[in-house]
């Protein structure tokens, strides 16, 4: 995937890349926002409904804009929390990547609206976007409650959870609009995912060899400790200590216990 956009990027198709395309779609929402306070019912003319996109086109792409139904100071929160994932992807990616990521999740998601014949609102696309962070930029940290910190990896980590619950006891509408977003995931990031997967794993064979040898090292060592006046060893039970007294010149020496306090 990576090669094609890069070669993609080499035509006039770079060129023509939406550049913050984040800023678009949220300025977008919160417009929509305003808009459903004033007329509530406005925003049933937004939502992708399969059967009335026939006469109603525009479904196609201003369920792309529809804001969180929730209180204001969480929408607020959202709006700026999709704000700051998508300008963060896009800087990493470049505008071409990001758009494509954000153009065949949307796809995905009308193809789910037309299989399944249900309506399909942008929430799974939103959540796709929040996964490609959190495995970009798993140690970030947000403020939970605008107090307590939290790395991304872990809400990614407990939304991810949340989405295969709803793959699991979800109908098929569910299901399809769930798995065609997520394909789009995994399509972009099977390669990411893998590297992690061979790193951890060498990671891991690195500690076990160094758990390996450090016993060994300390048997080593412990052999080693001989009684410099009168050659006891460790091994055969003496108590070894290091003493670097006056009397010894300062330099340390292995005495055993009574040496140590008499010499």
């Amino acid at each position: 995937m990576d090669r094609l956009l890069a070669r993609l990027e080499r035509t006039f198709l770079g060129r023509l890349a939406i550049e913050k395309l984040t800023t678009f779609i949220v300025g977008g929402m919160a417009i929509t926002y305003v808009l459903c306070l004033a007329r509530p019912e406005f925003v049933l003319h937004l939502i992708l409904v399969p059967e009335l996109v026939p006469s109603q086109p525009w479904r196609l792409v201003t369920f792309l804009f529809l804001p969180p139904q929730t209180s204001m100071i969480w929408v607020l929160f959202s709006l700026y929390f999709t704000w700051l994932i998508g300008s963060n992807l896009e800087q990493e990616w470049g505008p071409l990547k990001f758009n494509f990521y954000y153009l065949l999740g949307a796809i995905g998601t009308a193809v789910a609206g037309w299989v399944t014949g249900t309506a399909q609102t942008n929430i799974y696309l939103n959540m796709s976007l929040f996964f490609a962070f959190a495995t970009l930029f798993p140690d970030y940290e947000i403020r939970l409650f605008f107090v307590l910190p939290v790395k991304v990896k872990w809400m990614g980590l407990l939304s991810g959870a949340y989405v295969i619950y709803k793959f699991a006891v979800g109908g098929m509408s569910t299901k399809v609009a769930v798995g065609v977003v997520f394909a789009n995931y995994l399509l972009f990031f099977a390669g990411h995912i893998a590297a992690l997967v061979k790193g951890r794993r060498a990671l891991v064979r690195q500690a076990a060899r160094r758990a390996e040898q450090r016993p060994q090292a300390t048997e080593r060592e412990e052999d080693a400790r001989v009684c410099a006046i009168c050659g006891k060893k460790q091994e055969d039970g003496a108590d070894i200590r290091v003493c670097s007294c006056e009397k010894c010149g300062g330099t340390p020496r292995q005495l055993c216990l009574e040496h140590a306090r008499n010499h």
